[in-house]
C-alpha cells in the first residue's frame, strides 16, 4: 500500500528487494513499495541489469507516478544534486536521532514519535537554534539543556570556495583596468580578492549555504571574464577548491 506522504516527483531512498525479468522491485524508505522498468534504470542500452541494481542495494529514485497502490520509480532521472541533497538530509536526521538517544535513552522512541507528529527532527533542531525553549515542549527541561549544549558544540563551520584567477593586461593603464574589473565584478558580492603574484589573484567566498556561495562566486568570475575580454585583458581560471 502506498504511503500517503509520498507524492509524484519526490526523491526517495529505496532498497532493492528483487529483480524479476526486466522489472526491479524496491522497498521505499518512507514505507512503501515501488517498481522500476529497465528504461528507467539508465539511459541507453543495458546489457546486464545487475551492473546497476542488485538485491539489498540502496538506490536514490524519483517517483514518476502513483497509481493506486502502484508506485513507478526512476533511477536515471535523479540529478546529482538531488541525490546529494537527500543523502545529506538522511545523514543529518540520523545524527539528530543519535543526539536524542544519547540524552534521552529509553525515552527516545516515544519522544521522536511525539516530535514527528508535528515536524521533522531536523526542523525542530533548526528552530531550537533560534528559540532554545522549543525543545521543552517535548522533553524535560534538563534534557533540553543537554541537547542544546550538544547542538552548540556541533555548529557547522561556514562553507568556503576559493578560485585562483589570472588577470593581466599589456596596456599602459593595465593595472588600473585590472583593479576596476575586480572592483566592479565584486561589487554587491561577499567575495574577497587578494593578490598572490604575477597577475594571480585569490578569489574566495564563505557562507552557510554551499549552493548559494557557489552561484555567487560563479557570477563574479563570469563578470571578470566578460569585462576582461572587453578591456583586452588576459583572463584564466586556474583552479577551484572548497
Amino acid at each position: 500500500m502506498a504511503n500517503e506522504q509520498l507524492e509524484e516527483g519526490q526523491i526517495v531512498l529505496c532498497t532493492v528487494e528483487k529483480i524479476v525479468g526486466t522489472t526491479v522491485f524496491v522497498k521505499i524508505q518512507e514505507d512503501g513499495e515501488g517498481t522500476l522498468i529497465t528504461s528507467e534504470i539508465s539511459p541507453g542500452r543495458i546489457r546486464n541489469l545487475r551492473d546497476y541494481v542488485v538485491p539489498s542495494k540502496k538506490i536514490v529514485c524519483k517517483i514518476l507516478h502513483i497509481r493506486g497502490n502502484r508506485i513507478h520509480l526512476s533511477l536515471r532521472r535523479v540529478k546529482q544534486n538531488e541525490k546529494k541533497e537527500l543523502l545529506d538530509k538522511i545523514k543529518k536526521e540520523k545524527n539528530s536521532k543519535a543526539i536524542l538517544k544519547t540524552v534521552l535513552g529509553k525515552e527516545t522512541e516515544k519522544i521522536i514519535e511525539k516530535i514527528t507528529k508535528e515536524q521533522t527532527i531536523i526542523d525542530l533542531f533548526e528552530q531550537t537554534k533560534k528559540t532554545p525553549e522549543t525543545l521543552e515542549k517535548y522533553m524535560k527541561k534538563q534534557d533540553a539543556k543537554k541537547i542544546i549544549k550538544i547542538l552548540e558544540s556541533k555548529k557547522e563551520k561556514p562553507k568556503e570556495i576559493k578560485h585562483i584567477i589570472e588577470l593581466s593586461s599589456k596596456a599602459p593603464d593595465g593595472i588600473s583596468k585590472i583593479k576596476n574589473i575586480i572592483s566592479q565584478s565584486c561589487k554587491d558580492s561577499k567575495c574577497n580578492v587578494s593578490y598572490i603574484a604575477a597577475g594571480k589573484y585569490n578569489l574566495g567566498i564563505q557562507g552557510p549555504d554551499f549552493k548559494q556561495i557557489k552561484s555567487e562566486i560563479n557570477k563574479v568570475t563570469e563578470s571578470i571574464e566578460k569585462q576582461a575580454k572587453k578591456e583586452n585583458c588576459e583572463f584564466s581560471l586556474e583552479k577551484a577548491k572548497h
